[in-house]
């Protein structure tokens, strides 16, 4: 395994890169230049054509309804966000099954989210699930008939955040198999009914879910295994698709990598706090939120035994109001954005990128946006622990690159930027102990 070494012996490892552009024969005849002419003609056409692109239609047999994933921190005047799991449920009146499971007071989160969905026009009511619920048994409750056939009647259901743990816990039975009340979740959301959840109401979207994870750092060091790291989720998701949330400001699509790759997933969605993805039947995403969501295809990347690496992942940011399709892979921009697409002839940024600490707060989504509308064609990121922490000497180096299929769009109306199909390639490195000196 190759490991890279940070220090005086390395410094040009840290600067940026000098790049040789292959120049043009001198002379080109006319014909090459009509070629070439059309060619271009052709390329953008069908760029316009890929964003333009109609969605697929609802996919034979699979479920109607729509996933609302929330990443944590979901605000009670992030109206649009409400708003919408409500109009999913029907409109006005939609009976909203609320689950507080995964609270460690369920009762009391049960409860206000009741009020805060019954403001915007939901008739919500709670679903007393939940291990942590004092004075009811909820292997009992999980599999009374008359609280199923509440559930599979009702127009939509929400999970409240907590513990992920908990939700499939009291929805399940110890042998793994479903209870009635999971049965009912699932005919409801397969009848063209809404589900939605926050934190770790979106980690139960996918087949598999973060279990016990520790800090992204340490998960990139040690690895991810089922029942510790990792345990199987609810899967409305469907089994294609692994999600993870709390995404940018915890700095967690470091943790969706190993984990994606321990279990074979090609494409992962992670989403942040105060923002959701919803997912449509026709298996189209849509951001709306606060923030945005970032989508990792691992279709073709590959890696090697030993410590943590990956290369040719490819990492897009969608903001509020984009779109994306699982099924045909088309990135749509946001009407605000779709009539300014980023020159690349034309960069805002110039000078070399480079990021101390990348999974910081939100310091994915900074990369990305200057490295598309930058001067530069690949940017640096790095990843350290403190000298007290497992393996000091083992971090990891993140180079995000722009290729011929990288595309960037800014906002007319705030600056916020949509980045496409930005490569990623992850390698271990050596760090040098002590890591500085007094002066």
């Amino acid at each position: 395994m190759l490991v890279h070494n940070i220090g005086c012996a390395a410094a040009s490892r840290t600067r940026s890169p000098t790049y040789r552009i292959k120049e043009e024969p001198p002379m080109l005849t006319l014909a090459r230049r009509y070629l070439q002419f059309l060619f271009l003609i052709l390329l953008a056409a069908a760029q316009v054509q890929a964003v333009a692109a109609p969605a697929p239609s609802v996919p034979p047999g699979g479920p109607k309804g729509s996933l609302v994933i929330i990443g944590g921190a979901l605000r009670g005047e992030n109206a649009a966000v409400w708003k919408r799991i409500v109009e999913l449920a029907g409109g006005p009146g939609a009976r909203i099954a609320v689950f507080g499971s995964a609270s460690a007071s369920p009762d009391v989160a049960g409860k206000n989210n009741v009020e805060v969905l019954n403001s915007y026009g939901a008739d919500a009511f709670f679903v007393p699930v939940a291990v942590k619920l004092e004075g009811v048994d909820y292997r009992v409750a999980a599999n009374d008939p008359v609280l199923a056939a509440a559930v599979r009647h009702a127009d939509g259901a929400y999970f409240v955040g907590g513990n992920q743990a908990r939700i499939t816990e009291a929805l399940r039975k110890k042998d793994g198999s479903s209870t009635r009340m999971l049965d009912a979740l699932w005919a409801m959301y397969r009848n063209g009914g809404v589900i939605a959840g926050t934190s770790a109401g979106a980690a139960i979207m996918s087949d598999t879910m973060f279990y016990d994870a520790s800090s992204v750092l340490s998960t990139l060091k040690r690895g991810v295994a089922d029942g510790m790291e990792l345990s199987p989720g609810l899967g409305f998701i469907g089994k294609d698709v692994f999600v993870d949330q709390h995404l940018l400001v915890r700095g967690r699509f470091g943790r969706m990598l190993p984990a994606m790759l321990a279990k074979g997933y090609k494409m992962g969605l992670g989403i942040d706090e105060n923002t959701s993805m919803i997912i449509h039947g026709n298996r189209d995403v849509e951001v709306l939120g606060y923030k945005g969501a970032l989508v990792i295809d691992l279709n073709g990347a590959t890696f090697t035994p030993g410590d943590f690496n990956v290369s040719n992942a490819k990492l897009s940011y969608l903001d509020n109001g984009d779109r994306f399709n699982l099924l045909s892979g088309v990135f749509t921009p946001s009407r605000e954005k779709l009539a300014n697409k980023l020159d690349s002839a034309k960069p805002y940024y110039r000078g070399p990128l480079f990021f101390a600490d990348i999974l910081g707060n939100t310091t994915v989504v900074d990369l990305m946006h200057r490295l598309i509308d930058s001067d530069q064609t690949d940017a640096i990121g790095l990843t350290l622990g403190s000298p007290r922490d497992l393996q000091p000497e083992l971090g990891f180096e993140f180079r995000f690159s722009r290729t011929k299929d990288s595309i960037g769009y800014m906002s007319a109306i705030s600056d916020t930027y949509s980045v496409f199909n930005i490569r990623l390639d992850v390698l271990p490195i050596l760090i040098r102990q002590p890591l500085y000196q007094y002066k």
